[in-house]
């Protein structure tokens, strides 16, 4: 496997458990709709966090969060609409970035709730 492939599922599996320390249950993770892929569904509460996880090695081309781009959202809404839809889920859906960045030392984990809105 790729290191940067490596590296993704590291940091996906530090989301998660950075959310479950964090009280959030896990109901799905990598669900894929179409072209999107959502890394993890969580929830706490009556709140469904829709989290996309961007791990990066290093910070010097910018903040990992700086890589979701706009058709990206877009197709994470698309693939949540129909999550939401086909499970009947009444529920506030709330978009988050987990972003972690390779350091000397570990990890660091920023947890960016609201991080955008749908549109």
């Amino acid at each position: 496997m790729a290191q940067h492939n490596e590296l993704g599922k590291k940091g996906e599996q530090l989301a998660v458990d950075y959310l479950l320390k964090n009280y959030f249950k896990i109901i799905e993770r990598n669900y894929r709709f179409e072209k999107a892929e959502v890394d993890i569904i969580a929830q706490k509460a009556n709140v469904l966090a829709i989290v996309e996880v961007k791990t990066r090695s290093t910070a010097d081309f910018g903040n990992p969060q700086d890589f979701v781009k706009p058709k990206q959202i877009k197709n994470l809404v698309k693939a949540v609409n129909e999550y939401v839809t086909v499970n009947d889920l009444d529920v506030e859906v709330r978009f988050d970035i987990i972003a972690i960045v390779k350091e000397p030392k570990g990890f660091k984990v920023e947890h960016l709730e609201n991080a955008f809105y749908h549109f």
